[in-house]
């Protein structure tokens, strides 16, 4: 597919550090109860309930470093999760009444940010990400599959390209501009070998 295959490979290729879940927590009354008057208030776990007694969000720092808030519907399902981890990785997810994740924005020190949007059946259908060398993406991908289907990227230094891929997850299409302002389409089989390009290459040119 030319020089520009491997930089859009990467460029369209999201991170798997989102974090997503659902997590149910506890608190005794007590600690509430004993809190009254107090202007700083100091636990590992805190809910919040409304008038009727159902858990209507919770606060917890878990063993392994995790600062997790978790905010429910009235029926008690987590709909959204605010969840930053000790290594910096921070999300925010937003969940369907069965808790399957719909909508995940996260941010992961030195490496892609972005949002991703998932289908009912929980498989991914859009992704934008920004590198930290900003580099910026957004893919498209088969709700049957979860392969991408179609992708937009600006590498670098500038250059655009469109991505465009085959079921099986092949790149068959690209139509990208070069760093000086040439356009250039490029038509590749399922193997990823060169059937047709405009600018045409030398070697399409002697056929």
């Amino acid at each position: 597919m030319g020089k520009n295959k491997g930089w859009i490979y990467g460029l369209l290729t999201l991170g798997g550090g989102f974090l997503g879940g659902v997590v149910a927590m506890q608190l005794a009354p007590a600690v509430a109860s004993a809190a009254h008057g107090v202007h700083t208030i100091k636990a590992e776990q805190f809910v919040l309930t409304d008038k009727s007694g159902m858990q209507r969000a919770a606060l917890e720092v878990s063993k392994s470093g995790l600062a997790d808030l978790v905010m429910y519907d009235e029926a008690g399902h987590d709909r959204t999760e605010l969840r930053v981890a000790k290594d910096g990785v921070s999300t925010l997810g937003f969940y369907d009444e069965s808790g399957a994740r719909r909508v995940l924005i996260g941010a992961a020190p030195g490496g892609r940010d972005g949002v991703t949007v998932y289908g009912g059946n929980g498989k991914l259908l859009a992704g934008l990400t920004v590198g930290d060398n900003n580099e910026a993406s957004l893919t498209l991908y088969d709700s049957n599959t979860g392969l991408a289907r179609a992708g937009l990227g600006v590498d670098v230094t500038g250059r655009p390209a469109l991505a465009l891929f085959d079921k099986e997850g092949h790149d068959r299409a690209e139509l990208h501009v070069g760093a000086k302002g040439k356009p250039g389409l490029a038509l590749a089989d399922e193997n990823g070998k060169s059937i047709a390009g405009l600018p045409a290459t030398e070697a399409q040119a002697r056929q």
